[in-house]
C-alpha cells in the first residue's frame, strides 16, 4: 500500500486545514488508517484514525474536540479536518495504514506497516 498526504501549509492560528490520505490500493478492506504527527525535537505522536470497515474513528484525548476524520471508501482517501489550530498542532503529518493492528494498538506507530510522505503544518500565532 502507498499512501499519499497532501493539504499540509501555513495557517494562522484559529484557522483550519484539510489533509487528505490517498491510498494506492483499493481494496482496503480489513485495513486501519490512521493519522499521526511529529514536532520539532519530539516524538511520533497518534491523532487519530479509522477503520476502513465500518469507519469507526478514534482520536487523541486531546484533539478529539478540534480535528475528525473521515474516508471516503469510493476515493480511496482519509481525510483529517483540523479546526480552531493552535501553534502547538505545527508538525508533520504522517498517514499509516496497518491491516494487523487491534484496537489498544492503534496509537502505536510500530502498529503500522505503510507511511505517507509526510506534510508540514505550521500554525502561526
Amino acid at each position: 500500500v502507498q499512501l499519499q498526504a497532501s493539504g499540509g501549509g501555513l495557517v494562522q492560528a484559529g484557522g483550519s486545514l484539510r489533509l487528505s490520505c490517498v491510498a494506492s490500493k483499493r481494496a482496503l478492506r480489513g485495513y486501519y488508517m490512521g493519522w499521526f504527527r511529529q514536532a520539532p525535537g519530539k516524538e511520533r505522536e497518534f491523532v487519530g484514525g479509522v477503520r476502513w470497515s465500518g469507519a469507526q474513528t478514534t482520536y487523541a484525548d486531546t484533539l478529539k474536540d478540534r480535528f475528525t476524520i473521515w474516508r471516503d471508501i469510493t476515493e480511496s482517501t482519509m481525510y483529517l479536518q483540523m479546526n480552531s489550530l493552535k501553534p502547538e498542532d505545527t508538525a508533520v503529518y504522517y498517514c499509516a495504514a496497518t491491516s494487523r493492528a487491534i484496537d489498544s494498538m492503534l496509537g502505536i506507530s510500530s502498529s503500522y506497516d505503510y507511511w505517507g510522505q509526510g506534510t508540514q503544518v505550521t500554525v502561526s500565532s
